[in-house]
């Protein structure tokens, strides 16, 4: 692997373990076949959702997306309004796997992954369909016709979602957002919108289950996210920044990160999106003096301010 690629450290010994209570082994099995059904569900209708208009396609995306997630037994809250229709770069930290359907069960668009996804079983095929882009992170010089892709995306009227700090977090620190996906918006002068992701235990404190970070197996890491019990993931979908509020993506890239750091103020839960019931909110761990938080050889923290991103094995 190049190293100029962005890594993480967090580890799943150190930051994927369950504190909570688990669900016993048959339920488990249980939820692991319901999400088994959703994914060869859409596999198989992809191709004829793709064909309907932009609204029904989207509110079918989110319902679908809602449902896998759900499947896991994981509650979802979502915070925010998508407003208009129209070509928009997403930006998030990044935990889990599990973002993908999480962001898209808030606001339905198309995510930048590493190439590697293609051949995962199953979930590979239904990222292709579902018009992902791909971005093999190990080409440097392959980054540009990548960054043309989603400019092109974006000058279409899609709404593109990049994980910029490139590797995954586990919830309780954050990387630093890399600054490529961000000329794209630029390029075709449509807004950025931040989002805060996170999964969060009764108490508010990080849920460790679903990260999915190091050199965590996928097998390991569906299981572990099928034992857990008492998960509750949070969307938060923050201001947009308009297009030629900055002229350089550096300055771009920090003021998103900012956003996204800055997230967790106190704002009233809207009206449900479709598909996705409300929960009540629950002050985030870094708001908790009592949150978990794992050794200070694994993170760093800055006491002044919260600890807040995580980004996926998706590159940007």
């Amino acid at each position: 692997m190049s190293v100029w690629l962005p890594t993480s450290p967090c580890t799943p010994e150190a930051c994927a373990g369950h504190e909570g209570d688990t669900a016993s082994v048959p339920r488990a099995v249980l939820r692991l076949a319901a999400a088994v059904a959703l994914i060869l569900l859409g596999i198989l209708g992809a191709p004829p959702v793709r064909l309907l208009p932009a609204g029904p396609r989207h509110a079918v995306v989110r319902v679908w997306s809602a449902a896998l997630v759900r499947a896991f037994g994981i509650r979802i809250t979502v915070h925010g309004t998508p407003g208009p229709d129209g070509g928009r770069l997403l930006v998030a930290n990044h935990i889990s796997w599990l973002d993908i359907p999480l962001v898209a069960a808030a606001l339905p668009c198309r995510m930048l992954a590493k190439s590697d996804i293609r051949a995962w079983p199953v979930l590979g095929r239904l990222a292709g369909r579902a018009g992902t882009l791909f971005i093999e992170r190990d080409r440097i010089r392959a980054l540009p016709a990548t960054v043309g892709t989603i400019t092109g995306a974006l000058l279409a009227g899609d709404r593109v979602t990049v994980f910029p700090e490139g590797s995954t977090w586990c919830g309780r620190a954050q990387g630093t957002f890399r600054r490529a996906a961000f000329q794209a918006a630029l390029d075709a002068r449509v807004p950025v919108q931040p989002l805060r992701l996170a999964y969060l235990c009764h108490d508010g404190s990080p849920a460790g289950a679903p990260a999915f970070v190091g050199d965590d197996p996928l097998t390991a890491s569906l299981w572990r996210i099928a034992r857990a019990r008492g998960v509750r993931a949070e969307v938060r979908l923050l201001p947009r920044i308009p297009p030629g509020r900055y002229a350089h993506r550096r300055d771009l890239a920090a003021a998103a990160q900012r956003a996204v750091t800055g997230a967790w103020t106190a704002t009233p839960a809207p009206d449900p999106l479709p598909g996705v019931p409300a929960q009540p909110a629950t002050p985030s761990a870094t708001d908790r003096d009592s949150a978990n938080r794992p050794a200070a050889s694994v993170h760093h923290w800055v006491s002044s301010s919260p600890a807040a991103a995580s980004s996926l094995r998706t590159p940007s």
